[in-house]
């Protein structure tokens, strides 16, 4: 049997059935699943995060998972944070003597956790956020630049993640930030892929499921709960193309196409990041997406139980 201390994560873009995947090999591992989306964690996006919670339960057996449903939505949900969540939920499974497997399609988040980056609290600050957010990308990229040296553009390859580059250094200038320690996990990475064409189909076809199966009346019953189209819009993809258009800024077509094109660039960033991971010295074991479930499982096992020392990449 496999130490329990052993973490093993499926990654991929978005579309590809990661989840399915995963709650399969926890079936066969007595394990349990920790979500590696930034935005899953939030309570009441359900469709537009891809939740799917129908796919935690297998042959009448519901499959436990951790980091769905902490969050209220409306409110801003960082790396930090989501670090020293996951150690607790990761440091509970293993007590507990099961299998912890890891999913998910947010790479810089995998990243931290496994490799116990050293990411400073540093408290969201809206006045600021307000101030930036009247700026171009590229006079923010110019303050970042003024605030730090910027060796790489995973500071700013979306705008959000951008602002709060600026906003942790702004916040460093002035204050003593104190960094808690973690330590790395050993870990085996598997990464479901499909070709280019079949992958833009999977995400078309699911973006018009979605859009006809409740999608838009999740985020007006969001709005209806108070929470600001400004929040709603931070979180990207999905709800800011439909805010927007619940709004009266884009109508159903423009919103349609729009964010079919955000959600394929969205998925080209995924696969980006996850070749910067493996030139970064991580292994990921590629599965073709097209493989039926019982082959990528029966892989995904023979793979674990074959490398019995993980490598910590």
């Amino acid at each position: 049997m496999i130490e329990k201390t052993k973490l093993i994560t499926i990654l991929g873009a978005t579309a590809v059935g990661k989840t399915q995947i995963a709650v399969a090999v926890a079936n066969e591992l007595n394990g349990e699943i920790i979500s590696g989306d930034s935005r899953q964690v939030y309570r009441d996006m359900n469709i537009g995060t891809g939740k799917d919670i129908d796919d935690y339960t297998i042959n009448n057996q519901k499959i436990p998972y951790h980091l769905i449903d902490i969050v209220d939505a409306g409110k801003k949900y960082n790396v930090f944070e989501y670090q020293r969540d996951f150690y607790n939920a990761y440091s509970d499974i293993c007590q507990r003597g099961k299998q912890p497997v890891f999913c998910g399609g947010s790479g810089m988040y995998i990243e931290a956790v496994i490799n116990g980056y050293e990411i400073p609290e540093v408290p969201a600050n809206q006045n600021l956020r307000t101030e930036l957010d009247k700026k171009t990308d590229e006079e923010l990229i110019k303050f970042l630049s003024s605030l730090k040296p910027v060796h790489n553009k995973t500071d700013y390859d979306t705008r959000k993640r951008l602002i709060r580059a600026i906003e942790i250094e702004v916040f460093r200038k002035s204050n003593v930030i104190e960094i808690p320690k973690y330590e790395k996990i050993n870990n085996i990475y598997f990464g479901i892929n499909f070709d280019v064409e079949t992958r833009r189909k999977r995400i078309t076809n699911r973006l018009d499921y979605r859009l006809k199966n409740g999608m838009i009346e999740e985020v007006k019953y969001l709005l209806e709960k108070n929470i600001s189209a400004n929040d709603l819009i931070y979180y990207g993809l999905e709800y800011k193309y439909i805010t927007l258009h619940l709004t009266g800024k884009l109508s159903y077509d423009e919103m349609q196409r729009q964010l079919n094109i955000a959600i394929h660039q969205f998925a080209k960033r995924q696969m980006t990041w996850f070749r910067g991971m493996e030139r970064r010295g991580a292994k990921i074991h590629w599965l073709d997406g097209h493989l039926p479930v019982d082959e990528k499982v029966k892989f995904i096992l023979q793979t674990v139980f074959d490398e019995k020392n993980f490598s910590h990449t």
